[in-house]
């Protein structure tokens, strides 16, 4: 499930920086990092490096009472266990959709018969052109979760009022957890709608 980015309007040509030549800086298993020499809209010669990233979903499991699957895991670079949806990395070739389907499974378990893409969303615009879909998953059944090999997570429900007090309190700070948040907010209270 490929989301089209809005294109330009006719009048962004002033913004607009082009690509002269570029290297790949940092050729990592996950991460790839590329420095490129550009041309700014004034002329001038400028370099941007930023991370190439191959993209990811989240996915916003929330049971028939309402309450929702969240997930708690420790990341190194902030060195602290996170409040977050289920997500992961989407494989070459995968349709977004797919990884959502079976991320969840791995991660948590949990199946579901009805999925509605959400939106996409570019949580680091400056230095990354990492994107993420989101996806409403609803009908959830259990399952036994299927960890990767040096995965650790635990899993919770809570609430869309007890999420929204989490991140008012600074306890979710995830920044696709707190967007998703907010959608789910939207859906229960019927003023926005899944696709």
């Amino acid at each position: 499930m490929d989301h089209p980015a809005p294109s330009d309007s006719p009048d962004d040509s002033h913004l607009r920086e082009t690509r002269i030549d570029g290297e790949l800086a940092y050729d990592g298993h996950f991460l790839k990092v590329s420095r490129d020499r550009i041309r700014l809209p004034d002329g001038k010669e400028s370099a941007r490096e930023f991370i190439r990233h191959p993209g990811a979903v989240v996915i916003l499991p929330v049971f028939d009472d309402g309450r929702v699957l969240l997930e708690r895991q420790y990341r190194y670079p902030n060195d602290r266990v996170f409040i977050e949806f289920p997500a992961g990395k989407i494989d070459p070739g995968e349709e977004s959709l797919a990884t959502a389907k079976r991320e969840l499974e791995e991660e948590t378990g949990y199946t579901a018969s009805e999925w509605h893409f959400v939106a996409t969303i570019h949580n680091a615009i400056a230095y990354s052109d990492e994107h993420l879909d989101l996806f409403l998953a609803r009908g959830l059944t259990a399952g036994e979760a299927r960890l990767d090999d040096g995965e650790f997570l635990d899993t919770f429900t809570a609430t869309v009022p007890e999420m929204l007090e989490m991140v008012r309190r600074g306890e979710i700070t995830d920044v696709k957890t707190v967007i998703g948040t907010f959608w789910l907010e939207k859906f229960a209270a019927g003023t926005w709608k899944p696709a």
